[in-house]
C-alpha cells in the first residue's frame, strides 16, 4: 500500500444500516458489508468509509453514540468490525470509520451521570449546561434538526444539543473530553483502521460566552455565514493534536473533516499540513447544473487547497442530502445528468467519494410512508420536513421484488420498480451506469495526480485536460453543442450513437460528458 494513498483515493461510503443485511432482520450489518467486499473491489474503489456502527439507541441512525468502543448488537459484534478491517486489508481496501466528537447519546454513561449531578459539578462540566435567560433558554441557537438547541432539565438548567435532544453537545474546553477522544482514536487505530471521518468537524468549539446568532433559519446558513457555534478557530488546536496521534501510526492514517463552512478558504484551514488530510467539498455538491457554476466551484476548490498542499475532494451525494439523480431533475433527465456528473467528478484531480447506490443511479425515495420515517428532523420540524430517509433506503442487489436481495424486509421500504436498478441487472449491461462507474474508476487510476488545465470551450461546455493526452468535455446545456473534436473517445456518459462527428468537429449532446484521448493543445 503506497504512501499518501489518500491524495487520489476513490472512497466508497457505506451507510451500514442500508447496505446489506446478513442476518435477515431487515437492517444492514457488518457481516453484510463483509459479504460484499468483493463487490467493492470489482467496482474499483480504494477505500470504504463506514457510518457509525457503535452502541447507540439509534435516535439519529447511530450518530448518537452511547459506547465508542463497542459495536451495537443490530450491526454485529466487535469481532465483526475487527474481521471486516482485516478482510478489507486482505483485498487491498482501506477502512475509514466515523467518529462523532461533537456530541454523545443522552444514554451515554457520562450524560446519565450529568443529569443526576448538581449544577456546576464535574459531571456536568463534560457537557454544556447553562442557566436560562428571561425564563427561556440561554440564547437563540437553533437545532440543525429544527426547534431550539436547548432542553431544560428538572433542576432548571438547560443543556445544549445542536442536533437532536438525544445528542447533547460535549464541552471541548474540558481536558477530560479531549483525553477521552484521544483514547477512542487510539482504540480503533490499534485495530487497524486507516482513518476517521469526523462528524460535525466544524462544531466542537463554541464562541466564548455563547453569544446569540441573531438570526433565524440558522440550519440553512451553514455554508453562507459564520455562526457562533460552528467553524470557530479553536477547533484547529484539536486537529493539530489528532494529527500527531495519526502520524504516530504507520501506513498513513488519515483524518477527514465533515465541515460545513462559508467558503473554500475556510475549508482549507482544516487541511493545513499539521491538521487533517481531507475535507468534504460541499460547495461542489451544492453546485447548480451549469457550466459557469461548476467551473467557479472547481477553480475555488483547487485554489484553496493549493496553498496547504492538500487534495480537494469531490462529492455528489451522501447520507445527509437528496440523491443527485433527483437533485438534477429526476427521471431520465436526472439520470442522464448523473451519468455526466460521474465522469466530471471522477476526472478531477484529488480524491473522490462515492455514496452507496449512486453507482446504480438510485433516485431519492420521496414517497416513504410517514409511519416509517426515522430521521429526527421529521419529528422536530413538527412533521413539516421529511428529513433524510429518502436517500437512505436499502440497496437493491438482486431479484424482481423487494427486498431485492438486501436481506430481510428492509427497514425502509424500497420502491417496487427498483428491480431494473439492481446490481444483478446492471452488472453485465455495458450501457448501465454501474458499468460506467466501473470503467471510469478503472481509467481514473492512470490519470496524473495533480495536473489540470482548462481548455477553451463553447458556452455551456466545460473542457479541461490532465497530462499529455487526457481530455474531458462536459456539455451542461440543454442543447447540442458543436466544437473541435479533442481526439478519440475513451468513455462517454451517453450512447456513442449520440456523438455526431464531422471532419474535425464533434457535436456533443446535451447533459453529457466524454473522456477523450487526444491532443492537449487543441
Amino acid at each position: 500500500m503506497s504512501n499518501e494513498w489518500w491524495r487520489t483515493a476513490a472512497i466508497y461510503q457505506v451507510y451500514v444500516r442500508s447496505f446489506a443485511d446478513a442476518n435477515g432482520d431487515g437492517i444492514g450489518d457488518l457481516p453484510g458489508v463483509r459479504a460484499k467486499l468483493d463487490y467493492l473491489v470489482d467496482l474499483g474503489v480504494d477505500a470504504v468509509w463506514l457510518t457509525p456502527f457503535y452502541t447507540s439507541p439509534m435516535a439519529d441512525g447511530g450518530y448518537d453514540v452511547a459506547d465508542y468502543r463497542d459495536v451495537d448488537p443490530i450491526f454485529g459484534e466487535l469481532s465483526d468490525a475487527e474481521a471486516l478491517i482485516d478482510e478489507a486489508h486482505e483485498r487491498g481496501l482501506r477502512v475509514i470509520v466515523d467518529v462523532v466528537p461533537n456530541h454523545t447519546s443522552s444514554k451515554h454513561p457520562w450524560f446519565v451521570e450529568a443529569l443526576a449531578a448538581e449544577p456546576g459539578s464535574p459531571a456536568r462540566e463534560r457537557y454544556i449546561f447553562r442557566d436560562g435567560r428571561d425564563g427561556g433558554p440561554p440564547n437563540d441557537w437553533e437545532s440543525i434538526f429544527g426547534g431550539p438547541a436547548w432542553t431544560q432539565v428538572p433542576d432548571g438548567q438547560w443543556y445544549l444539543h445542536l442536533f437532536d435532544s438525544a445528542q447533547p453537545d460535549l464541552n471541548w474546553q474540558n481536558p477530560e473530553v479531549r483525553e477521552e477522544f484521544d483514547s477512542i482514536l487510539r482504540f480503533w487505530l490499534d485495530r487497524g483502521v486507516d482513518g476517521f471521518r469526523i462528524d460535525v468537524a466544524h462544531g466542537m468549539v463554541k464562541a466564548d460566552g455563547l453569544p446569540d446568532a441573531a438570526c433565524t433559519g440558522q440550519a440553512k446558513l451553514l455554508t453562507t455565514r459564520q455562526l457562533p457555534y460552528f467553524d470557530q478557530d479553536g477547533v484547529h488546536e484539536i486537529y493539530r493534536e489528532w494529527r500527531r496521534i495519526l502520524d504516530s501510526y504507520p501506513d498513513e492514517r488519515i483524518g477527514v473533516a465533515e465541515a460545513w463552512v462559508p467558503n473554500a478558504e475556510r475549508l482549507a484551514r482544516y487541511l493545513r499540513p499539521d491538521e487533517l488530510h481531507q475535507a468534504f467539498n460541499f460547495h461542489f455538491l451544492e453546485a447548480d447544473w451549469s457550466a459557469s457554476t461548476f467551473r467557479k466551484v472547481i477553480d475555488e476548490s483547487l485554489e484553496a487547497v493549493s496553498g496547504v498542499n492538500a487534495p480537494s475532494t469531490w462529492v455528489l451525494s451522501n447520507h445527509d442530502v437528496q440523491r443527485h439523480v433527483t437533485r438534477y431533475g429526476g427521471g431520465e433527465l436526472g439520470l442522464r445528468r448523473a451519468r455526466a456528473a460521474a465522469l466530471l467528478t471522477l476526472s478531477l484531480p484529488g480524491s473522490v467519494y462515492v455514496y452507496q447506490g449512486e453507482e446504480l443511479g438510485l433516485p431519492e425515495v420521496t414517497d416513504l410512508p410517514e409511519e416509517v420515517l426515522a430521521d429526527p428532523t421529521w419529528k422536530r420540524s413538527g412533521h413539516t420536513d421529511r428529513g433524510r430517509d429518502g436517500c437512505r433506503v436499502p440497496l437493491p442487489w438482486s431479484g424482481t421484488e423487494p427486498p431485492f436481495g438486501f436481506g430481510g424486509p428492509a427497514w425502509l421500504p424500497q420502491p417496487a420498480d427498483w428491480g431494473s436498478l439492481t446490481v444483478e441487472v446492471q452488472q453485465d449491461d455495458p450501457e448501465s451506469i454501474l458499468s460506467l462507474y466501473r470503467e471510469a474508476l478503472r481509467q481514473r487510476r492512470d490519470l496524473p495526480a495533480e495536473e489540470f488545465t482548462w481548455r477553451d470551450a463553447p458556452e455551456g461546455v466545460l473542457a479541461f485536460h490532465r497530462g499529455e493526452t487526457f481530455v474531458c468535455t462536459v456539455n451542461l446545456s440543454s442543447s447540442p453543442v458543436t466544437m473541435d473534436r479533442p481526439g478519440s473517445v475513451r468513455l462517454a456518459s451517453c450512447p456513442s450513437s449520440e456523438l455526431d462527428s464531422a471532419g474535425d468537429t464533434v457535436t456533443l449532446p446535451p447533459n453529457s460528458a466524454v473522456w477523450w484521448s487526444g491532443d492537449v493543445d487543441g
